[in-house]
C-alpha cells in the first residue's frame, strides 16, 4: 500500500481510540479507582450503541428485515451516530454490497483479501471498492435518513463524547465519564461489528452454505449481540433473526420481537421453517455425497426427512383452522387430529434421527471434518 492510499482520517481515529483505551483506561483505574456508575455507562452505552447497529443500521435499514415507527427510526439513527460507523446510509449500502458479491473483488471487506483487510483495512484504504449510493435508493429518500447523513460528523461527536462527558459531570467524574462512556466504549463496539466482517468469515460452521465464507459462531454471537449466526443471515438475510432457535442468543431479535409486542415494531419477516430445513439438507446432501456416501440413500432419506416435516406442519395448519371454526369442530376430530400430530411428529423425529447418523459421521471422520467446519 501507499502512503497515497492511506485514508488518514479513518487511520488516525482508529489508531487513535486504540492507543487512548489501551492508556487512558488502565491509567484511570489506577489513579482514580473504577466506580460502579463508570462501569454502568460503559456496559449500558456499548449495549445502546451496538443494538443502534445491529437492530437499526443492520437488520432494519439494510436488510428491511421488519418495520418500525419513524420516531424509532430516528432514535436508532440518533444512537448509532455515536458509534463512529458512519452514516447510516453509507453503512446500509456498503452492507448490501458486501452482500451481493461476497467474497469477490466488488465486496468491500473482502476475506479472501486478509484478516486484517475484512476487520479495518478496507476502511483505511482509498484504493478500495468505491462506496456507491446507489445500493440504497430507497432510504435516500427518506429525510431523516439524508439528515443523519449529512450531518453525520456533528452528530456522531455529540452523541460519542459531548454526551457521555455531560454524564461524567452530572457523576463528578467528567474525565471517567468521556474515557469509559466514550472513547473506551467506541473501541469496544467498533471492534465488536468488525469481527462481523473478519472472524465471522473465518472461524465457526457453515450449515447453511458452503458456497460462501460467512460461518455461524456462538462466541461471535455473544460478544455481538446476536450477530455471530453469519452463515444463516448470508443465506436468508431479510430474516429478523439471526439466531432462530430459542436457546440461541440473539439480543437483538429479542429487542426487536418485544418492541413489536408495544407496537413499536412490525411486520416482522421470518424465513419458512421447510426453506431453513431445505437449505440445510442441501448442502449436507452434498458433503455427504461428496465423501462417498450413496447418492441414493442420501437423496431418499431427505425426501423422508422434508415429507415428514410437511406433514406435521400440514397437520398443525389443519388442526388450528379446525379448532377455531365452530361451526364443524368436535372433541372426537380434534382428539383424532392431536393423535395424528403426534405420530407425524415422532416421523419427523425419527427421520432426522436417521439423518442425524450422516451428520455425525461427516463431522467426526478425520477425513470429513475440515469440509464441515
Amino acid at each position: 500500500m501507499n502512503w497515497s492510499d492511506i485514508y488518514w482520517r479513518n487511520t488516525l481515529f482508529f489508531i487513535g481510540t486504540a492507543i487512548a483505551t489501551v492508556v487512558l483506561v488502565p491509567w484511570y483505574i489506577w489513579t482514580q479507582g473504577l466506580t460502579w456508575p463508570l462501569v454502568a455507562m460503559f456496559v449500558i452505552g456499548s449495549a445502546g450503541t451496538c443494538l443502534s447497529i445491529t437492530a437499526g443500521y443492520h437488520r432494519f435499514l439494510a436488510h428491511r428485515s421488519f418495520h418500525m415507527r419513524p420516531w424509532v427510526k430516528n432514535l436508532f439513527l440518533l444512537f448509532g451516530a455515536g458509534a463512529f460507523q458512519s452514516s447510516a446510509i453509507w453503512w446500509a449500502s456498503e452492507h448490501r454490497r458486501h452482500h451481493r458479491f461476497v467474497d469477490t473483488e466488488q465486496d468491500p471487506h473482502n476475506i479472501r483479501e486478509g484478516f486484517m483487510h475484512a476487520h479495518i483495512g478496507w476502511m483505511m484504504n482509498k484504493s478500495g471498492p468505491t462506496s456507491r449510493m446507489e445500493f440504497a435508493p430507497d432510504l435516500m429518500a427518506d429525510k431523516w435518513i439524508m439528515l443523519q447523513h449529512n450531518y453525520y460528523v456533528p452528530l456522531a461527536i455529540f452523541m460519542g463524547f459531548i454526551v457521555p462527558l455531560g454524564i461524567g459531570f452530572a457523576i463528578g467524574s467528567p474525565m471517567g465519564g468521556l474515557i469509559f462512556g466514550g472513547v473506551a466504549r467506541v473501541f469496544f463496539t467498533n471492534h465488536v461489528t468488525f469481527f462481523i466482517n473478519s472472524l465471522a468469515h473465518t472461524l465457526g460452521t457453515r450449515p447453511y452454505s458452503d458456497k460462501q465464507t460467512a460461518r455461524d459462531s456462538w462466541v461471535m454471537a455473544f460478544l455481538a449481540f446476536g450477530e455471530g449466526y453469519h452463515n444463516y443471515h448470508h443465506v436468508f438475510a431479510a430474516d429478523y433473526r439471526n439466531g432462530i432457535r430459542w436457546y440461541q442468543w440473539d439480543p437483538t431479535k429479542w429487542l426487536i420481537l418485544s418492541m413489536s409486542w408495544v407496537g413499536m415494531t412490525y411486520r416482522l419477516r421470518r424465513t419458512p421453517p421447510a426453506e431453513i430445513l431445505r437449505a440445510r439438507l442441501q448442502n449436507e446432501q452434498i458433503r455427504l455425497v461428496h465423501y462417498g456416501m450413496s447418492p441414493e440413500t442420501v437423496a431418499a432419506l431427505k425426501h423422508r426427512v422434508e415429507e415428514a416435516q410437511a406433514r406435521w406442519r400440514q397437520l398443525k395448519e389443519d388442526y388450528r383452522t379446525v379448532k377455531k371454526d365452530v361451526q364443524t369442530r368436535s372433541l372426537d376430530r380434534l382428539a383424532r387430529m392431536k393423535a395424528d400430530m403426534k405420530v407425524a411428529k415422532l416421523e419427523f423425529h425419527l427421520a432426522w434421527k436417521q439423518w442425524s447418523v450422516y451428520r455425525r459421521a461427516l463431522a467426526s471422520s478425520p477425513r470429513l471434518a475440515p469440509s464441515y467446519s
